[in-house]
């Protein structure tokens, strides 16, 4: 950096950041915005009276990196950028991104607001072209720790892991979602796999209210269809739906796996390995099933850690059944992702499969196994 300029970390952009939410759009020139300031103005070529405008462009074109789903579109809400929102009261923009999450206004302001507007920072650190905390670093492009995907190779098996919340997939065929084996959703504002994607697969009026829940519906419609409404099914049953909105993602089919029994009496479930292979190879077989009932064909296809979650199986356990049942799949173009929220256990998954890759081959690894650890 020059002398002159301010030195970036994201606890000060993010700090620049709340304040433009609490004042909005409209107050910017009377904010105090040095490193919001600094990042526009590295973007433009021009040296302006006119940096509010500059600032906000800049929101915008971080706004836009967010990938679409429900974390751009309360971050939108959030700062004033949706529009018909630049000059609406910080209160009503609150309310209404809570909405988004289907959760209340104080859930949202000590929760999901930290982790938006955070994200909003730390894009905004990428566009500037520095790394966290370095006062004299080489410009470098931020890589967002939580918006990564790794190419991962074992034997003939190739695939894609994911880091990031799984409403935030895109140009993926099929997500395959875990559930119980009742066939249940949990309500949206749940903490999960299932209730993100229901709440993120439901339309929405322009006020940020559900109008309609699709994936549910249909769940409900398969269940009566197949004669199980109001009874279990088996363990490692798949039951397919559309994906509501998802769909504007490009995402085509919800595959819900029965692999979590619940436990009489109880909030608990048990999960066993088996049910999670099961479930995951019926997936695939319902892939090939109604592969080319679709146009292009279904090829692409996404399992978080089935079994994982509220069903209390190891992270370790879940990929070793996951992986029973992809190294048996004999699709050839077939284009295999793994989801997961967080790097650490993003790394648990790269070390399980490399030491599967190190059984089979009988030999040492270079330390490299990634092919690629780029930003989606």
């Amino acid at each position: 950096m020059s002398s002159g300029a301010v030195p970036f970390d994201v606890a000060s952009v993010l700090r620049e950041v709340k304040m433009i939410r609490a004042e909005g759009l409209v107050r910017i020139r009377d904010l105090s915005l040095p490193l919001l300031r600094q990042a526009a103005a590295a973007r433009s070529a021009a040296v302006t009276d006119a940096w509010p405008v500059e600032v906000e462009n800049l929101l915008r074109t971080a706004l836009s990196g967010l990938g679409g789903g429900d974390l751009q579109e309360a971050a939108g809400l959030t700062l004033g950028l949706a529009p018909g929102m630049r000059d609406r009261p910080a209160a009503d923009r609150r309310r209404l991104a809570a909405k988004v999450y289907s959760v209340s206004v104080e859930r949202f302001r000590k929760s999901h607001e930290e982790m938006v507007l955070g994200q909003i920072a730390e894009q905004i650190c990428w566009i500037a072209g520095t790394r966290v905390g370095g006062t004299d670093a080489l410009p470098v492009p931020l890589l967002a720790p939580y918006l990564q995907h790794r190419a991962l190779s074992v034997g003939p098996v190739s695939l894609t892991l994911h880091v990031h919340p799984v409403e935030l997939l895109r140009d993926v065929d099929v997500i395959v979602s875990p559930l119980n084996t009742h066939l249940s959703l949990p309500e949206m504002y749940k903490a999960s796999v299932p209730a993100a994607l229901r709440r993120a697969g439901a339309l929405r009026d322009a006020t940020g209210d559900v109008i309609a829940d699709p994936v549910h519906d249909e769940l409900l419609d398969w269940r009566a269809a197949n004669g199980m409404r109001g009874r279990p099914v088996l363990p490692g049953t798949v039951a397919p739906t559309g994906p509501g909105a998802l769909a504007a993602g490009g995402v085509r089919r919800i595959y819900h796996a029965a692999v979590a029994v619940p436990r009489s009496g109880t909030n608990d479930y048990d999960v066993t390995p088996q049910d999670v292979t099961a479930a995951a190879a019926r997936a695939l077989a319902l892939m090939d099933e109604e592969r080319d009932g679709f146009g292009p064909p279904l090829r692409s296809v996404c399992f978080p850690l089935l079994g994982a979650g509220r069903g209390g199986l190891p992270p370790q356990t879940s990929i070793s059944a996951l992986w029973a049942a992809l190294a048996a799949d004999s699709a050839p173009d077939r284009d295999v992702h793994l989801v997961v929220r967080r790097p650490s256990l993003a790394d648990l998954v790269t070390d399980v499969l490399r030491a599967r890759r190190l059984h089979r081959a009988g030999d040492e690894l270079p330390d490299h196994e990634e092919t690629g650890h780029r930003c989606v």
